[in-house]
This record gives C-alpha cells, structure tokens and sequence, in this order.
C-alpha cells in the first residue's frame, strides 16, 4: 500500500505542475489549433503539458513507461510489476480553447496488468480527486463515494457524444432517447476524466459513452471503483484500456445504464 500511496503521491505533484501551467496559459488562437481528427485539436499546450507530466514521472519512477495522448500513445507493457503511467495532459481541449471551465489533466498508473493509481486534477476549480486501490477515492481529504441510488427515474447520467465518428450517432441518439424517457436528466460537459470524478463523487448516478481512448478513462475509473462503483465496457468486461466503450455508475443503477447502452 505504501507503495501504491507514492505512485499517488508522484502522479499528484506531475499534475499539479501541469495544472499550474495550463491555468497560466492562454488559450491559443484557432489558427495555432492542430487538427487530429474530426472536431479533435491539439495545441502547444497540451504538448508542453504531457512532457513536463513524463519528466516528473520518469524522474521519480525510473524504469516506469508513460502512455501519452499527445507524444507517446504506445506504451510497452510492463515487466513483471512494472508501472506505465497512462496520461491526458488536457482532457477538454475544446473546452480549453473556447474559455468553458470544464477540463482536467488526467494520471493513472497501471502496475502489472491491473489499474491501481487514479488522479485527476480539475485545472479551473483547482480541485484533485485521488485514488489507489484498496485505499479509497478521494477530493483532498474527503472520501467519495458513489451514488446508492437505486431508482432510474431520479438518477442524472453523464454522457459523451460521438463527435469524432458520425457513423455512431444514430445508435448513440437510440442511447439518449431511452435515458432521456428513463432518467430524471442527462449532463454532457465534455471531459471524460471529471465525468468520471462525478460519479465517484455521487455527483452523477452514472456515465456512458461509446468510443473513448485509454486517457480518457484511466484515472476517473480508478475513482470510480475505489468510490464503491462499477465500470465496464459495454459488453460488460472489466477490461477498459483500449479504445472503446465506457459505462460507469453506482452499484445499483449500472447495470440499468449497461443495458440502455447496449440498444443496437
């Protein structure tokens, strides 16, 4: 445990740095946004952020791989107990560049084969939510915990759309017409990490969306698991570090929110 407390330790004070650094920069001007993908940009800062994260990993974990959206997205597994961090350096780009004060930077820490360390650092709010597994899920010293609530009707979900890929869309809008009938709300803010710090936090009953890379999910699963909840793919594995589906929620309500995404 101490030692899963020191990866915690050391993904907290690499996204303190780049949080400090992002709240400290202006946003660029839309002819210095890099286009990646189809509604996707990346700029300087979020290059400049993930490689003063690396440097604060790799220093005070020698040996240990970093999975990086925007500079290393291929990590190599780890030997034996090895660690590979798993970082988003800005999670919310989009929010970033137009000012809306929704995006985080995002560490999680795989150890062998399995998610361990989750930290996710809200730039605007200045609020870091932590984890290591078997010690809880917390908000600065105070524990989070996932939402009992066992009725869809008063549950408020957390989505993400598919921008990237309009081929999804008509199955995503059959998922948004039955939790939109079934749910007392749905919330689309556009970061994925605090999405996932919502539901650990009780905030949101659950979460889903249909197409998310490893960054994205990492940290906030983490979270959400150490905070007594449940997150899996849509086919129901517990396996989420791969390009792909997402459901997450309190204990009672995800399996309702498994099967609403499910609807083909």
């Amino acid at each position: 445990m101490r030692d899963l407390k020191e990866l915690v330790r050391v993904a907290r004070t690499a996204a303190a740095g780049a949080a400090r650094f992002i709240r400290e920069s202006a946003p660029p001007p839309p002819a210095q946004w890099t286009v990646k993908d189809r509604h996707d940009f990346v700029t300087d800062v979020d290059r400049r952020a993930e490689a003063m994260i690396a440097e604060v990993l790799l220093d005070a974990v020698p040996g240990s791989a970093v999975m990086g959206e925007e500079l290393s997205p291929d990590a190599p597994a780890p030997a034996g107990d090895g660690v590979v961090w798993i970082v988003d350096p800005l999670d919310g780009t989009t929010n970033f560049l137009h000012g809306y004060p929704q995006y985080a930077v995002s560490v999680g820490a795989r150890v062998g084969d399995e998610l361990a360390v989750g930290v996710v650092h809200d730039v605007a709010r200045d609020l870091v939510y932590h984890a290591a597994r078997g010690a809880g899920a917390w908000c600065g010293d105070r524990r989070l915990a996932a939402s009992a609530e066992r009725d869809p009707g008063r549950a408020l979900i957390g989505t993400g759309f598919p921008f990237k890929r309009p081929e999804e869309i008509p199955r995503y809008l059959k998922q948004l017409e039955a939790a939109l009938a079934s749910s007392s709300g749905v919330r689309r803010a556009g970061a994925a990490a605090l999405d996932l710090a919502d539901v650990a936090a009780g905030r949101l009953d659950g979460f889903w969306e249909q197409s998310l890379a490893p960054w994205d999910v990492a940290a906030g699963a983490v979270l959400v698991r150490e905070a007594g909840g449940v997150v899996t793919t849509f086919e129901g594995s517990a396996q989420i570090l791969a390009h792909g589906s997402i459901v997450a929620g309190g204990p009672a309500l995800h399996s309702w929110l498994l099967n609403l995404a499910r609807i083909v």
